[in-house]
């Protein structure tokens, strides 16, 4: 072998060895990198009639397990959505009280209608005593009080949902156009034969948080491109066409929304009442219906269903509850208006049920004068709420039975529970049915977890970045440049020592 055979393979050794070390490097510094897999280097030997002539560096490969990687993304999107859903459900919980074991029944609604029944028992046994009058009209507030908090905090929910639509629409356009923006660069450089690991591992960092957003799933081409749908089918673009003149990454494009004010009438599908909360739009077309999981997808089922639902539960308790008051002669609830609450279950109040337990209060002329409850001393109006209006069964219950369905805007939401129940049994309905929403999406944020973690331990296993394995590969690589080194630098002596001889 000639000494300049000797210098060219351990030339090409040394940028062999440096290309591998540099991968390695990336690896270790990217290793805590969400969506990031461990990059490989290929080297292969040359020679020419058998006898080698060095070493040739190939294209950075990825160690991707597709189908392990897929399944990932839509648990991310899983957990993402229950975590936003969990998340604003407990300052609910926090507001119905608890009915454990452990602390007792505490500050429920069906306790402050027992506390209101105990009250108006006291007042028959005592008719003039003042105390007692007011004690009757102070629990009737603190019922009316417990369901306004309720209706205001579903629409303060609402409303939160709403803004964090708007605001993740945003950064779900930033995710896809930033995929495409890279996706470009991939397709440009795979067409040279050129190297496009790292720009891959950015983008799966991007697709990672996506994932997280929204529930998509994603295809790559041969030519390099990443092809995304939502869970419905629906193709989401990442690389505007150049007349629409958008500059990438963009917040705008390709999704749209505009923000709007929640009321207790506001719905999504909306009627064309004026009321219509916009939808998500992609090229004219409204595509909330197919936004699902991530982030995105849980404050649309918080806004559009959950909290729609609660509050159609509550107002149809808030009705009932002045409706039976009222049927036995006293009408001590009132839609905030001083008016008895209209039974429509489509319309808003004061014209309909929607959002009467925001405004439900008990009536100013007995707050005014509580003796009013037992006029003349008398107590029988008193006795006919006992026996009628806090009735478990019978005509009372039956004849004035809470709406159950057909309720909403829309008119297609139902309670869960039936109507023929007791006051205080509807109470513990409602309660209970709100309750087991939380703690269902309490479970299957619990389940969902479980199964992310245990793929994400898996991917990283089979793809993540070992740091022990590539400080050690890193050593083995020091190693082979300090001999090719050695190599170059002996060549280097022996031409030294022959140009001297000459």
């Amino acid at each position: 072998m000639s000494l300049f055979s000797a210098l060219s393979i351990a030339t090409s050794g040394l940028s062999g060895t440096e290309y591998a070390m540099g991968v390695m490097s990336q690896n270790i510094s990217n290793a805590s990198v969400a969506g990031y897999v461990a990059e490989n280097p290929t080297i292969s030997s040359e020679s020419t009639l058998g006898t080698g002539t060095g070493v040739a560096i190939g294209i950075t490969t990825r160690n991707v397990q597709t189908a392990l990687q897929n399944s990932l993304y839509k648990q991310n999107a899983s957990v993402a959505g229950l975590t936003t859903q969990s998340n604003s459900l407990q300052t609910i919980s926090a507001l119905q009280g608890s009915t454990s074991a452990t602390s007792g029944s505490t500050s429920t609604l069906s306790d402050e209608l027992g506390n209101l029944s105990n009250m108006i028992t006291t007042l028959i046994s005592s008719p003039s005593n003042a105390t007692s009058q007011s004690e009757v009209i102070s629990s009737a507030e603190t019922v009316a009080n417990s369901i306004n908090t309720l209706s205001d905090a579903y629409q303060e929910q609402r409303q939160s949902a709403e803004d964090n639509i708007v605001s993740g629409v945003s950064s779900v356009n930033y995710d896809l156009t930033t995929i495409g923006e890279i996706s470009g660069q991939i397709m440009s450089l795979k067409a040279q034969g050129k190297d496009v690991a790292d720009l891959e591992n950015q983008r799966a960092s991007v697709m990672s948080d996506l994932s997280s957003q929204l529930s998509v799933t994603f295809t790559e081409t041969s030519q390099g491109n990443v092809l995304i749908k939502t869970e419905s089918g629906q193709t989401l673009p990442t690389i505007p066409a150049s007349s629409k003149n958008i500059s990438v990454p963009s917040t705008t494009w390709p999704l749209s929304v505009e923000p709007a004010t929640i009321t207790a009438m506001s719905s999504w599908p909306g009627t064309g009442d004026g009321n219509d909360i916009p939808g998500v739009m992609l090229n004219g077309n409204d595509v909330t219906s197919g936004l699902t999981g991530g982030s995105l997808g849980g404050n649309i089922t918080l806004r559009d269903t959950t909290y729609t639902k609660m509050q159609a539960q509550l107002d149809s308790f808030s009705l009932t509850l002045a409706d039976r008051f009222n049927s036995a002669g006293l009408p001590l609830f009132t839609n905030g208006q001083g008016n008895l609450p209209s039974s429509d279950v489509t319309s808003g109040t004061p014209d309909g049920i929607i959002g009467l337990s925001g405004v439900l209060q008990v009536n100013s002329t007995y707050v005014s004068d509580p003796s009013l409850l037992v006029p003349d001393n008398s107590s029988t109006i008193l006795e006919n709420v006992l026996s009628e209006t806090f009735a478990t069964s019978g005509s009372s219950v039956t004849d004035h039975a809470a709406p159950s369905s057909g309720l909403g805007v829309t008119g297609t939401i139902s309670t869960g529970y039936s109507g023929n129940q007791g006051l205080v049994a509807l109470a513990t309905s409602l309660t209970a049915n709100q309750a087991s929403t939380v703690s269902l999406v309490s479970s299957d944020l619990d389940s969902a977890t479980t199964v992310q973690t245990s793929l994400s331990t898996t991917i990283s296993n089979v793809s993540g970045v070992d740091v022990d394995s590539e400080m050690s590969k890193i050593v083995a690589l020091q190693n082979s440049y300090t001999a090719n080194a050695k190599i170059i630098s002996i060549v280097q002596d022996m031409f030294t020592s022959l140009l001297n001889a000459v």
